[in-house]
């Protein structure tokens, strides 16, 4: 049994705030900008365990509450070690809308549903709350604008940030007026009040109606223990952090190692994002901590050691002097003079110290504290331990009986002894400060639990001999397997299958990952997904078994979920599996799928021959199959690659037809996706007024369905033909329209895309600084995903912006770098842009670069006769004839100036063939 007396007070007593004077200070700043400025702020607080984080944060709160300006509304969640890709959201929300354990699942919803509507005034409700009942495991009916995305995980997962964006927003200024500038448009806006679309930017106001109302105080939300959370929450707390525009604090709380993992996290210069580091206290203030928990000893002999000894060993670290003061009272060091009276004196034994080894390390001091236990008290720790740091009173419960003889008859009074027994050591360790409870349980029919230091945890799992902790393993499997709701989360899927994994049963574990995978993927967590997949994959790749059809579906959406991530490698790992299994079965519809899979991905990476061939094996395995919705797709993404390679007859052909077979199938997004493609050919044929057209028809149906990363994508190709067309100030509208839709989906491509146009725009209407601004970030995100067509893109407009500013030699070596990808990739299109750019930089240098510059624009001029683009030849032709006019040989040599004259005739003669094509097309629509 316990070497300490029951009752003991000594791990009631807790460290005073010391020494944290500026950190306090930086808190109640930001919180006060918060309130002045009504604008949200973050702060992130990180230090190693121990030092006091969620401590100085508690009593912040604590102050805060005492001003006469209002106590802020706080709502707290921690991560947990191996928790679900959103349980820190989860624990948030639940508290935002006062969810306790055991509540009926239809009292929380109608509870969540009463407090959207009040917040949102009945205004997206439905939306909202499906999306927030994912994230608090809550099921409420989906809406038609779900219904139109269900199917698309990429955009389900962007509609659940912006939802969960545009609900803290709301709640944070409700009771306000208030205009919440850059918000999505109103097709994908799951939010509280009528939009308005200006030039730059779409407005959402939001308003109490009714009487006037005081404004709410501000909103603290306190995510903790952050180092535990999964890559999902990091993602969208991130996303958050970056955007949120509400009187709103957030306050992240993490070890070293998250930030270490998120690089990005507090980014320099940061404006409204301020980083907070502790240190460890002084010796100064570690003594005057110690001597404050040791208070109760009053003036006795023997204190000063016993403070000399805590602080030696505890490195300015508050939790160790705490850790210490428990040591001291395991052994019994320290005592209690009367153990009835509510405060006691302490009494100070020595000669007892003398006896034993202070430990000189912390890990000295574990293994103190694990050594205090009675053996029995020691087993349970280590059973809870194999459980992981939050284990269950019922998991205790079975791993106890697996040694217990079974009663020829199982009364209720037999079960209910052994579970009190348990229940009466878990409080006594309780007590003695080895384990916590916590009351909002995973379980609801259970007692969860925590250990308080994690490091006693990982020191009791290396005792365990192999053998026993395979045996514990495979109880806590069988037990899991047995608890509610196991089967339909993933975060459970995972822990179960984890155990099964610890315990052997690898084809279990193989099939448990699978299905907690497929589980989060539908819930759109692909860090999360990705994990599973790789697990469960691999346990087959090691041995296990599974039929054919799961192994074959599971590397399908592991690839999907790879390539969503930017994983393109492992992605075609994937996919080449995939093949390699549906060819050995002779399924050519999956084999069409594992090819056409390849495709796009050599398609937008740049690769385009290797796209050409496995999509064209892809079209022959759909035919043969029969398979029309695989016929339409490939047919489609045949066409977007001709467009890449300027085969502008082909490409308008075979998007065409996907477009016919589309139609006939009647899937909406399929169709604007065709329509969008459409566009593109007759954009770079110079037919102007047929790609608006495809591009508005595609766009009006990517609104109505609240395809939000389809409302960027044709927002943007309509900026592009706003530039075709000279209007500069509506292409930069249009592309700051796509800008931000594209931040709130988090689609980097398509980011990365908008932020070359945007640099392009900025460049043409004469401000070359901004344009490197937005062309460097493009350059970084392109060479992060191995884009290589969009790198060249962002490398050439970096070229323009540089010459721009009359940096010759820079601009030169990004032309030449924009070349040289292209004529990797191959790509005629954008290689005959990058030569004319290159040309037009080394003519404006002058100086011998001259007749090199004449070499690269008339290959330009050859590419676009050769692949038949009307608009790009026009423009080399003019840049040509320019640089003609510009030279010395232009008033002296009569073949010069002709041949000014002649390509000068060429590009007015195709500018005017476009027109009148354009002004016909008009005139028959």
């Amino acid at each position: 049994m316990s070497m300490a007396p029951a009752g003991f007070a000594a791990v009631d007593r807790r460290t005073p705030l010391v020494g944290r004077a500026e950190e306090l200070a930086a808190l109640e700043a930001a919180l006060a900008a918060v309130r002045d400025e009504k604008r949200g702020r973050a702060v992130t607080i990180v230090g190693p365990a121990g030092i006091g984080k969620t401590r100085l944060v508690r009593d912040f709160l604590s102050r805060q509450r005492k001003l006469p300006v209002g106590a802020p509304r706080v709502f707290r969640g921690s991560a947990r070690e191996g928790g679900g890709a959103y349980d820190v959201f989860a624990r948030v929300l639940r508290a935002r809308f006062g969810i306790v354990e055991g509540m009926e699942p239809e009292v929380a919803k109608a509870q969540v549903r009463a407090q959207v509507a009040e917040v949102l005034e009945d205004r997206k409700v439905g939306d909202v709350c499906f999306f927030l009942g994912q994230i608090l495991e809550l099921e409420f009916m989906d809406s038609p604008l779900i219904q139109a995305v269900r199917k698309d995980a990429s955009q389900m997962r962007l509609l659940r940030r912006a939802v969960i964006k545009r609900f803290l927003e709301a709640d944070g200024w409700a009771g306000q007026k208030v205009s919440v500038g850059e918000q999505p448009s109103s097709s994908s806006l799951p939010a509280a009040a009528p939009v308005r679309d200006t030039d730059r930017e779409i407005q959402i106001e939001i308003e109490i109606p009714g009487e006037p109302k005081a404004p709410r105080a501000p909103c603290v939300l306190v995510f903790d223990d952050l180092q535990f959370a999964h890559d999902e929450s990091l993602d969208l707390l991130g996303r958050l952090l970056d955007t949120l525009d509400a009187p709103i604090l957030m306050i992240c709380i993490a070890r070293p190692e998250m930030v270490a993992r998120r690089d990005d996290w507090v980014r320099p210069g940061a404006k409204r994002h301020d980083l907070i580091e502790l240190s460890p206290l002084t010796e100064e203030e570690a003594e005057e901590v110690m001597y404050d928990l040791l208070e109760p000893c009053g003036d006795v002999e023997g204190k000063d050691e016993l403070v000399g000894a805590a602080t030696s060993l505890a490195a300015g670290n508050p939790a160790l002097l705490e850790r210490m003061l428990a040591l001291f009272r395991d052994m019994r060091v320290i005592e209690e003079t009367d153990q009835f009276k509510e405060h006691s004196p302490w009494q100070i034994h020595l000669d007892r110290l003398a006896q034993v080894s202070l430990p000189l390390t912390v890990e000295d001091a574990i293994q103190a504290r694990i050594g205090a236990l009675a053996p029995e008290e020691r087993d349970l720790l280590e059973q809870a331990a194999m459980m992981g740091s939050v284990f269950w009173l019922g998991g205790l419960v079975a791993m106890a009986r697996l040694d217990t003889p079974v009663p020829d008859v199982w009364s209720a009074e037999d079960a209910k002894a052994d579970v009190a027994h348990i229940r009466a050591m878990l409080a006594e360790l309780k007590e003695r400060d080895y384990i916590l409870s916590l009351p909002d349980g995973t379980f609801p029919d259970d007692e969860e639990m925590v250990f308080k230091h994690n490091l006693e945890r990982e020191t009791l799992l290396k005792l365990l001999p192999r053998a026993q902790a395979r045996r514990l393993h495979r109880s806590i499997a069988d037990w899991l397997s047995f608890k509610p709701n196991v089967r339909t989360h993933e975060e459970y899927m995972g822990m179960l299958a984890h155990h099964q994994e610890e315990a052997g049963l690898y084809q279990q574990a193989a099939s448990t990952y699978l299905d907690a995978a497929h589980l989060a993927r539908d819930r759109y967590a692909y860090g999360r997904a990705a994990e599973y997949y790789g697990k469960g994959l691999g346990l087959l790749r090691d041995g296990a078994e599974a039929g054919a059809s799961e192994q074959l579906r599971s590397l399908h959406h592991y690839g999907d979920v790879l390539q969503l991530l930017g994983r393109a490698d492992e992605a075609h790992d994937c996919y080449t599996e995939m093949l390699v299994r549906a060819y050995r079965l002779d399924l050519p519809a999956k084999g069409g799928a594992a090819h056409g899979r390849i495709g796009r991905l050599y398609r937008d990476t740049g690769r385009l021959d290797d796209a050409k061939g496995h999509l064209e094996a892809a079209l022959a395995l759909f035919e043969a199959a029969g398979d029309e919705r695989g016929i339409a797709s490939t047919v489609d993404d045949l066409g977007k690659l001709f467009w890449l390679r300027g085969d502008y007859e082909q490409a308008l052909g075979a998007t065409q037809r996907a477009l016919g077979l589309r139609r006939k199938l009647g899937d909406r997004r399929s169709i604007a996706l065709s329509l969008n493609n459409l566009g593109l050919v007759h954009q770079d044929a110079g037919q102007f007024t047929a790609a608006l057209d495809a591009f508005e028809q595609a766009l009006r149906i990517r609104r109505e369905i609240g395809d939000l990363v389809g409302v960027s994508i044709s927002l943007n190709n309509l900026g592009t033909v706003a530039q075709d067309q000279k209007d500069d100030k509506r292409a930069l509208s249009l592309f700051l329209e796509a800008y931000e839709i594209a931040k709130e989906t988090g689609d980097k491509g398509r980011i990365a895309l908008v932020l070359t146009n945007l640099g392009e725009t900025y460049n043409r209407l004469g401000d070359p600084q901004k344009a490197i601004h937005y062309l460097a970030q493009a350059e970084s995100i392109t060479e992060e995903l191995g884009d290589k067509t969009g790198l060249g893109e962002a490398v050439r407009g970096l070229g323009k912006a540089h010459l721009a500013m009359w940096e010759y030699a820079r601009a030169q070596e990004y032309a030449e770098r924009a070349v040289e990808i292209f004529r990797e990739t191959k790509a005629k299109v954008q290689l005959g842009v990058a030569l004319r750019s290159l040309g037009e930089i080394m003519g404006a240098a002058g100086g011998d670069g001259v007749l090199a510059a004449r070499g690269h624009l008339l290959q330009s001029v050859w590419i676009f006769e050769e692949i038949g683009n009307d608009v790009e030849l026009a423009r080399s032709c003019r840049l040509y004839a320019a640089l003609l006019r510009a030279s010395p040989d232009f008033h002296t040599d009569p073949v010069t100036a002709r041949e000014a004259t002649q390509f000068t005739e060429r590009a007015d003669a195709i500018f005017e063939k476009l027109e009148s094509r354009a002004a016909d097309a008009g005139a028959r629509r």
